[in-house]
């Protein structure tokens, strides 16, 4: 597997999804022989995946299946949920507590393990002992945003490996600059993003987006700057991504390095039930047969048009989806399918960002 290539698979099935994609990119050249493996979702909250709060505990089963089949068994699940929540409780609300009896993998809450002081540049940051004890750690964040650092990710995702008192101190220094001191200091072996539902604005879920895919990567900066693309952001608005480039934990996204495993299917948004606040920015939207890697691409443009005051200057609604496949118009398409609208932008699918790059040219 190439540390600079970024790996994409679409689709709902999380499991079968999560073992395809270790396949294709065949991730067992990075683990080393008898590896102890330590897998790190995102439990930040205790909430269920469908809210776009935390990882889908399927691709995390999925993940152990490939681990298995290609000879490694010393695998374990950990995680430490925010400050004032409860880690087993998240175990047991997103399915790990069951995911843990069912496939026989322990879980461990790392509120109760010790730490140790790991310096980088001219600071001492403390890390949980299980993690950096792990011959090889396998970060499996969601891809959503975040009120604070903008979006959330790979990178973001490790403050879950620091004790608690160290969260602490982070938000005191401003979180950016200490997420990517962390990343300088501990580097998972790997790294497989939850992007199918990922919350539309906040850590703790509540506005699920499809996006309905897996991104697989060893480049933490790499995987945030794409993943910001995909929310219509620019690097240089998520601080922690350029601060981490700034330090060498690697390199931002040009889109030379994406490699697709598949193309999205069609009728992949059919069991999404949009919150109040996707229904809202909905309203622009005249979907027909719209895929969800497309559909939450527009919609994650249309929430950054919103936050820009720009959104009621949109005179005309967005067309997307199969529906509009072979037909020409005179008004505003997104996607390949619409190739025939006057005012159109192809891709299959377009990111967010270049979604809303389109759009600022029509408000």
């Amino acid at each position: 597997m190439d540390d600079r290539h970024l790996y994409v698979q679409y689709g709902t099935d999380g499991r079968r999804m999560a073992r395809e994609l270790l396949t294709a990119a065949d991730a067992k050249t990075l683990i080393p022989a008898n590896a102890s493996i330590a897998i790190k979702p995102n439990l930040v909250v205790a909430k269920p995946a469908n809210s776009g709060a935390t990882t889908h505990p399927e691709i995390v089963a999925g993940i152990i299946d490939y681990l298995r089949e290609n000879g490694f068994n010393d695998i374990t699940i950990i995680e430490s949920s925010w400050v004032g929540d409860n880690t087993r409780r998240a175990f047991e609300v997103a399915g790990y507590t069951e995911l843990s009896r069912r496939m026989n993998v322990p879980i461990y809450d790392l509120k109760s393990d010790s730490s140790m002081a790991v310096a980088v540049e001219s600071e001492e940051i403390s890390l949980c002992r299980r993690a950096v004890e792990a011959d090889f750690l396998i970060n499996v964040p969601v891809l959503k945003g975040h009120c604070q650092t903008v979006m959330t990710c790979a990178m973001k995702n490790l403050k879950g490996i620091i004790p608690d008192r160290e969260k602490r101190r982070f938000h005191t220094m401003g979180l950016d600059k200490p997420i990517a001191l962390l990343n300088k200091a501990f580097r998972p072996g790997l790294t497989l993003v939850d992007a199918i539902c990922g919350d539309l604005n906040f850590e703790e879920g509540g506005n699920p987006v499809p996006m309905n895919r897996l991104i697989l990567g060893a480049d933490s900066v790499l995987i945030d700057s794409y993943g910001a693309s995909l929310l219509g952001l620019a690097p240089e608005e998520v601080r922690y991504i350029i601060h981490g480039e700034k330090l060498g934990v690697g390199k931002r996204f040009t889109g030379k390095e994406l490699i697709e495993i598949n193309r999205p299917a069609d009728g992949q948004d059919r069991a999404f039930r949009p919150t109040r606040a996707v229904q809202g920015l909905a309203r622009c939207v005249k979907a027909d047969q719209a895929c969800s890697a497309c559909y939450g691409s527009l919609i994650h443009a249309l929430n950054r048009l919103d936050e820009m005051g720009m959104l009621s200057r949109l005179r005309e609604p967005i067309h997307i989806g199969q529906g509009y496949q072979g037909k020409t118009d005179n008004g505003i398409g997104i996607g390949r399918c619409c190739s025939g609208f006057a005012q159109g932008l192809g891709g299959c699918p377009p990111n967010a960002r270049a979604i809303l790059d389109f759009l600022l040219t029509k408000v």
